[in-house]
């Protein structure tokens, strides 16, 4: 893949049982050598946030979201994450990769990460496939039910949207991951989306997974 693209990954993890059973120091040691990985992640690369998603799912506890310009760098963070003895008690439940650009229809948007937003206290993601009959439609309709889509969606100023591409590298076409400092408001657009037309050539955009965004240190406490 082209080098200066804009890739972007979102790693979910679960923690094993096994982390709380390590002694205080040895847990205390993992952290810090995870969070070593994390600060210095390589040439090109950056983490967005680390978030903690304990009790927002049962199957999550750990979300981060690296960004890099290869995505050769971007699987080295992941590996190099692993080889730690808490990313060796830490099991990958999915991992969502991407390459952020400018909308095709709005040439003016592109991913808030990309235009170097700050990021939010809440980020929701998700995978996103639309059926077959939307790539059917001709350009100039597909363009025309994306402005209504995102007119309903500047109803909501406070929220970063980040809409990257997955297509023939992972199962979804895209990967969708909102943020947001109040989830509320994220559950009062995505509502508000509903109306929209385009919501008919929806096929997949579940599992969704909510994560609060903190200090690496302080999420990595949360696993214990």
């Amino acid at each position: 893949m082209a080098k200066g693209s804009n890739f972007t990954a979102f790693w979910l993890y679960t923690c094993s049982n096994e982390w709380r059973k390590q002694s205080a120091e040895a847990r205390r040691e993992g952290r810090e050598e995870y969070v070593g990985v994390l600060d210095a992640p390589g040439d090109g690369l950056s983490v967005r946030g680390v978030y903690s998603a304990i009790g927002y799912r049962g199957d999550v506890d750990l979300i981060i979201w690296a960004v890099g310009d290869d995505a050769e760098h971007i699987q080295r963070l992941a590996i190099n994450l692993r080889h730690t003895a808490l990313g060796a008690m830490l099991d990958m439940r999915q991992a969502y990769v991407g390459v952020g650009s400018d909308s095709q229809y709005d040439p003016t948007h592109s991913p808030a990460f990309i235009k170097g937003i700050p990021p939010r206290q809440y980020l929701s993601v998700y995978p996103f496939v639309k059926t077959p009959e939307w790539y059917l439609l001709s350009y100039e309709e597909r363009r025309e039910l994306m402005a209504v889509h995102g007119g309903l969606g500047e109803e909501y100023p406070s929220i970063l949207t980040n809409t990257v591409n997955s297509f023939g590298i992972q199962d979804q076409e895209f990967i969708v991951a909102l943020e947001d400092d109040d989830p509320a408001v994220l559950v009062a657009m995505v509502q508000r989306l509903r109306l929209a037309e385009v919501r008919k050539y929806t096929q997949v955009d579940t599992p969704i997974f909510l994560g609060r965004l903190k200090d690496p240190s302080e999420a990595l406490s949360d696993l214990e």
